[in-house]
């Protein structure tokens, strides 16, 4: 009996011990991803920068191929444009919908617009925050979350207490972290370090070497991003073609292109894995209902912080070679100049050799030099390829002997291909490019190019790049039913009245135009295109500071006014700023020339002080004329903001009309119980694009992007003549 009792425990004690091992086992088949039925839907007008999360799988519906869902950027897209309406440009999915992979990525400079898929997406100078958009397919090791976390609709931390409405937006943003950290600690939740970069694909051509930046955040699991993988970079060689071949007739070469990561935006990725910028990363990554939470699109005062300074490094960078010797240059010519050099086919041996020789007599005649110009040079045939970059020679002579070395590569005369290759390689930091010197492209071509250029040269227009064509032995007219573009010229140079262009009738009669054209380049004052919509204008506020807006909408009000001027290029020779505030009386706060750095702009919007009284809008603007607008430069843009939150209390229209005779481009942006005639009477026509109302003052944030978008499709409208 004895012995049947320990067989009996004993057998027990081996089952239990079986199960036990075997429970881990079950544990380990729990699913890595949601299944299908768990992809969350978004709607058609959704943007990715109200999307908190960093990468996400999401389900487009039908119908979304559609002009008012609006697209930046190619292949890469800034993060106000609509998701899924990016996803139809990029080839994705089409109009009947479907689910797309989204991960976000560091802003970038240059979003080139394109028509593809039945899209036409914008082009953009720059934003803060881009992401890219790929076949809905969870990648291995990923967790997606089934539920998208939005930004909230209402920014918490934009207004001051209304108990405290000078104190100091910053700290109370620090205090808010602190108590929210020390709450979840009392609650026992766990927190550790998780690194902040979203996963990118690896370009096939080439990514940087990253190193994750760690920072403290509360565990989420359905947020949570593995660690990036690093993979060197690699050196692109240029093949180059081996036969010769007479003039082509008509071709059209079609410029490559495809959903996957261009080389160019592979600094932009690799920027992404390591983002350099803690502040905006920290915030992204909050919970919406946390009292610290800030939407990317809407940043608090953080004066020293450009949304734009992303630390970029080109990966097409060239070495230079050690020089021997440095000179200042010519000081009355501080220009940084790429010159697009012929090396197709049909131009034969004899004639590289002449357009060497004029290039060797350009650079003697410019005088290179830090303190004066600085030459690159980018040959072009099937594909463009860098010679060598602005800071590979600071000296004539260096440079000269570079040029005699330069050996044809051969090919087609692709010059729209090579406009956008220096328009996205050439003009960077980390090539030479000194910021404030003018960008200029020389473009010598022999007869036409066989590709289109009109696109690529808009885009680097929108860039600030001055286009030059120097053409020779254009077309005769039994050869002009060969060329692809009609016109080209106009379509690309920076202006058609002449100014930029030449044409010279033979080769051998090239060297005759060496004093003119450096003439031209050198004339900075007439390079207009180096003027963009972020650099080129004299904006001034009109702010109400009625007794209705009261204290704490007047700080948000002046949140709004911080927030639109932070995207501009703020010097006392780019964008100025200057701001009155109004009631029954006018009060001048600051003047276009008071300020010249953004610093300096942001900190003296933050000390304006609240007035209160009555609301005279018609005087306001009469006074912002007379103060404001009649000390603008001539060569700059007069932008008036004017905000208001109610009926004023004497006419407008004759003195907006006054403004608008001026050359004051207006625009209103009403509040709650402002008055929608009004409105429309003080903006600059069409009114619709001029004037914004919204129903209460936390919702002002949401027409930062429209009113930037709006200043910058209508200064690249601008006649070109």
């Amino acid at each position: 009996m004895k012995a049947t009792v320990i067989a009996t425990f004993f057998g027990a004690f081996l089952i239990c011990t079986y199960a036990a091992k075997e429970a881990p086992k079950k544990t380990k088949k729990a699913k890595l991803y949601f299944t299908l039925t768990d992809v969350p839907q978004i709607d058609c007008d959704v943007k990715a920068g109200r999307i908190i999360n960093p990468e996400f799988i999401a389900k487009c519906p039908p119908g979304c191929q559609d002009v008012k869902y609006r697209v930046y950027g190619t292949d890469i897209y800034a993060s106000f444009s609509s998701v899924c309406n990016a996803a139809i440009h990029s080839g994705i999915i089409d109009n009947t919908g479907g689910k797309i992979l989204v991960q976000k990525v560091a802003g970038h400079s240059g979003y080139r617009g394109s028509f593809s898929n039945g899209v036409r997406s914008l082009s953009l100078p720059r934003w803060r925050e881009s992401f890219l958009v790929s076949e809905g397919k969870p990648r291995k090791g990923v967790t997606y979350p089934s539920t998208l976390e939005y930004s909230s609709s209402k920014s918490t931390a934009v207004k001051s207490e209304p108990k405290k409405p000078e104190q100091d937006l910053k700290a109370t943003k620090s205090a808010d972290t602190a108590n929210a950290s020390e709450k979840a600690s009392e609650q026992g939740d766990a927190v550790r370090k998780e690194y902040q970069t979203s996963p990118v694909p690896t370009p096939a051509t080439q990514m940087a070497t990253t190193t994750p930046t760690p920072t403290t955040t509360t565990t989420d699991p359905s947020t949570t991003t593995p660690k990036p993988t690093t993979t060197p970079a690699t050196t692109r060689s240029t093949t180059v073609a081996a036969a010769a071949k007479t003039r082509p007739g008509l071709h059209r070469v079609r410029d490559i292109g495809s959903s996957s990561i261009h080389p160019a935006y592979s600094s932009v990725v690799a920027a992404a894995s390591s983002i350099q910028r803690q502040e905006p990363v920290a915030a992204f990554r909050r919970a919406a209902g946390s009292p610290a939470h800030l939407a990317m699109e809407t940043d608090l005062w953080k004066p020293g912080l450009s949304l734009f300074d992303t630390g970029f490094s080109s990966k097409e960078e060239l070495n230079p070679k050690p020089l021997e010797s440095i000179s200042q240059g010519n000081p009355n010519c501080k220009v940084d100049l790429s010159f697009l050099m012929d090396g197709s086919w049909s131009i034969g041996k004899r004639r590289f050799q002449l357009q060497k020789q004029f290039l060797s007599n350009v650079a003697q005649a410019l005088g290179i030099g830090s303190a004066g110009p600085l030459m690159g040079i980018v040959q072009y045939g099937d594909d463009p390829s860098t010679e060598f970059n602005l800071k590979t020679y600071a000296n004539s002579k260096d440079l000269r002997n570079a040029i005699e070395k330069i050996s044809q590569k051969g090919g087609l005369s692709n010059v729209g291909k090579a406009l956008s290759f220096v328009n996205k390689n050439f003009f960077l930091d980390a090539n030479g490019n000194r910021g404030g010197a003018p960008n200029v492209v020389v473009v010598m071509v022999d007869g036409w190019p066989t590709d289109r250029v009109e696109e690529a040269s808009r885009l680097a227009r929108e860039s600030g790049i001055n286009i030059f064509f120097v053409t020779i032995e254009a077309a005769a007219e039994s050869e002009k039913q060969n060329v692809i573009e009609p016109n080209f010229v106009d379509k690309a140079v920076c202006r058609t009245n002449g100014f930029y262009s030449i044409t010279v009738p033979s080769w051998f009669g090239l060297h005759k135009v060496v004093q003119p054209l450096v003439k031209r380049v050198c004339d900075s004052d007439r390079l207009v295109c180096s003027k963009t919509c972020l650099n080129s204008a004299d904006i001034g506020f009109v702010i109400d500071g009625s007794s209705s807006v009261g204290t704490s909408n007047f700080r948000t009000v002046l949140q709004f006014v911080a927030n639109i001027s932070k995207e501009f290029e703020i010097s006392d020779t780019d964008t100025r700023i200057g701001a009155v505030q109004y009631t029954y009386e006018q009060r001048l706060e600051f003047s276009f020339d008071k300020y010249s750095t953004k610093q300096d702009v942001l900190s003296a919007i933050k000390r304006i002080s609240y007035w209160s009284g009555g609301t005279s809008t018609g005087a306001a603007i009469s006074y912002a004329s007379e103060q404001l607008f009649s000390k603008s430069k001539p060569n700059k843009r007069k932008i008036m903001i004017l905000i208001t939150d109610g009926r004023s209390y004497d006419d407008v229209r004759v003195p907006a009309m006054a403004a608008h005779r001026n050359g004051v481009i207006a625009y209103s942006v009403g509040v709650a119980w402002a008055a929608q005639d009004e409105l429309e009477a003080i903006a600059t026509d069409p009114d619709k694009e001029h004037s914004f109302f919204v129903d209460e003052f936390d919702n002002l944030y949401r027409f930062v992007n429209q009113l930037i978008q709006n200043i910058c499709t209508e200064f690249n409208s601008q006649p070109r003549n």
